[in-house]
């Protein structure tokens, strides 16, 4: 089953096509909001209308064509901010290709980036220059323009060629303007975050991403009432499409101060709707949880939600009224929460529906521009990631006993191929279908559940296999653990079998206010306590028989996925 339809909108063959109808429509809206400090941290707010985000695009994109980089590559990194989104959309609009890459990377992997994608410009911010000049100096890419996103000394700079750009636009040369599109080139080069094996380089076409961000208007209920906060990172796909498929909709986006500082966001700009990943709902949910204990209102919130649960089967909804504290909390407009990148607790997100804020879960990958299914208002089952996109055909292969198996999926919103590797596009392509990777299954209603990672599954030597994601996700429930990875450690008696094992990352925070004055070996027996009541609800092969318990952060990437590569090669160095 695919989604239906919902809402009736235009289809875009290419972003030049979303762009300019959302400027059209929206003209005098807001598209984003930049908030300024100064000296003084004095804060102001600078609306840009949808009117004016169009004409700094053309500005800019006119610049770019003016440096000779019509047809080019231009790399983009840095934070979330209006300069990022003003350059990808400048690029996109002209027929440039754009390369977005991850402001964390280390040096050695950023200039190794930029020289696989063969970038001839990159737009930077600021707090980069140090690592920019650096491969200004090296001169091992082909970067033949440095372009910051504010002043920098010794650079251009994205507001100079805006200026550049407006003079050309003054003196009639509409050549940006009036570019063609080839809507089946390659328009984003993008690299993967690498949870499992080395970064490879997407490529994807205007229309793989146009065609994304259509199913989403046709199936996802946001509107120009909406403000969003640009909580994903634009360089992976997940941030950049739904940062286009926000403005499609007419919306306002504001950015976060920071992680940190999202629940003091949410509230600062009266946030209705956000993209997430699981572990931001998580964090903001353990916060809701810890004032509501600390107000002692979890007894009546459990009585409150029971009768409110009851009501709902009557058709009648007091979710906001009743949960008006609890909304408050975060803003007191937070109406709805897509959560996508990673499976979500299913508790979290019941936790968040019974306080009467919308929340839905989708999947997707970068290969697929990225959204594959995803709930909606009318299709939603909680513990799934709902039905298939209406453009997406999905199937399940190679299935066990169980009705798992390989997801695959026929679209056009799936990628042209991996850059400059032919072996690895020829394994994952085959007869027209994307094979993910991804382990799943598909129920009678067409809802996809997904239970892990081919990849990830431990096979034991008894040939029967534990998905670590699941375990993952009972592990993070408890109080004491802040997030986990399980693990298959290679054992010494026999090379052809593995020790269920687990890696956690205490909580200190929980540690510190109920276990003061534990060592940290003290800490390990509580949690190994846990987990042995948690081994008692497993089948056998399913129990956890090793523990490692750290106070450090796993590797993850900007997206919040664990680097399991990363962390096995730690585990292993110390043995």
């Amino acid at each position: 089953m695919k989604t239906e339809r919902i809402f009736k909108v235009p289809q875009p063959n290419n972003m030049k096509d979303v762009i300019y109808r959302a400027a059209e429509k929206f003209a005098d809206n807001i598209a984003f909001v930049i908030k300024h400090q100064n000296e003084n941290k004095e804060v102001t707010y600078e609306n840009i209308t949808y009117k004016k985000f169009l004409e700094d695009i053309n500005k800019l994109g006119t610049a770019l064509y003016k440096l000779g980089l019509k047809g080019k590559r231009v790399a983009i990194i840095g934070k979330n901010r209006y300069e990022w989104a003003l350059a990808h959309l400048a690029n996109l609009l002209g027929g440039i290709v754009s390369v977005p890459l991850d402001k964390d990377l280390q040096y050695d992997e950023l200039e190794r980036s930029l020289i696989r994608s063969k970038a001839d410009a990159i737009i930077f911010d600021e707090k980069l220059e140090e690592s920019i000049r650096g491969i200004r100096n090296q001169e091992k890419t082909s970067i033949k323009h440095f372009i910051s996103m504010t002043e920098v000394k010794g650079y251009d700079s994205v507001y100079d060629l805006m200026e550049e750009g407006n003079k050309e636009l003054e003196n009639a040369n509409n050549e940006y303007i009036n570019a063609e599109i080839n809507n089946d080139a390659l328009a984003i080069l993008l690299f993967t975050s690498g949870t499992t094996s080395q970064s490879k380089a997407v490529m994807l076409s205007h229309r793989n991403v146009a065609t994304n961000v259509y199913d989403l208007q046709s199936v996802e209920d946001i509107n120009e009432k909406d403000t969003s906060i640009a909580l994903l990172p634009f360089h992976h796909i997940f941030g950049s499409t739904c940062m286009v498929y926000t403005l499609a909709c007419g919306v306002k986006i504001v950015f976060p101060d920071g992680l940190r500082y999202v629940k003091q966001n949410l509230c600062e700009y009266k946030v209705t709707m956000f993209v997430g990943v699981p572990l931001l709902m998580e964090s903001i949910y353990k916060a809701v949880v810890k004032e509501i204990e600390k107000k002692g209102k979890t007894k009546l919130i459990k009585v409150a939600t029971k009768v409110s649960n009851a009501l709902l089967k009557l058709k009648i909804d007091i979710r906001r009224k009743l949960f008006k504290q609890v909304i408050d909390g975060l803003g007191g407009a937070l109406r709805l929460v897509i959560v996508g990148g990673a499976p979500a607790d299913p508790r979290i997100l019941q936790a968040f529906d019974n306080f009467g804020i919308v929340t839905l879960q989708g999947y997707g990958l970068s290969e697929c521009s990225p959204v594959v299914a995803a709930e909606n208002a009318k299709a939603k089952k909680n513990g799934t990631c709902g039905p298939a996109m209406p453009s997406v055909t999905m199937e399940v292969v190679n299935k066990d006993e169980l009705g798992i198996g390989e997801i695959r999926v026929k679209a056009p919103s799936v990628m042209l191929g991996y850059y400059d590797m032919p072996e690895e596009t020829t394994e994952v392509l085959k007869d027209g279908w994307y094979y993910t990777g991804d382990l799943g299954f598909i129920d009678t209603k067409g809802y996809i559940t997904i239970t892990g990672r081919n990849k990830n599954m431990i096979v034991l030597a008894n040939g029967k296999k534990v998905f670590p994601e699941e375990i993952e996700t009972l592990l993070n429930r408890m109080p004491l653990i802040e997030e986990s990875m399980v693990f298959g450690m290679p054992s010494k008696e026999d090379k052809n079998d593995v020790t269920l094992s687990a890696k956690v990352v205490y909580n200190k925070e929980v540690a510190e206010e109920k276990y003061k004055g534990k060592s940290e070996e003290e800490i390990k027996k509580i949690i190994w306590e846990d987990i042995k009541e948690l081994n008692k609800t497993f089948p056998r092969y399913k129990h956890i028989q090793n523990l490692i318990v750290s106070s450090e952060g796993l590797v993850k990437t900007t997206t919040k996925k664990v680097i399991r590569r990363e962390e096995m090669k730690k585990i292993l160095a110390d043995q």
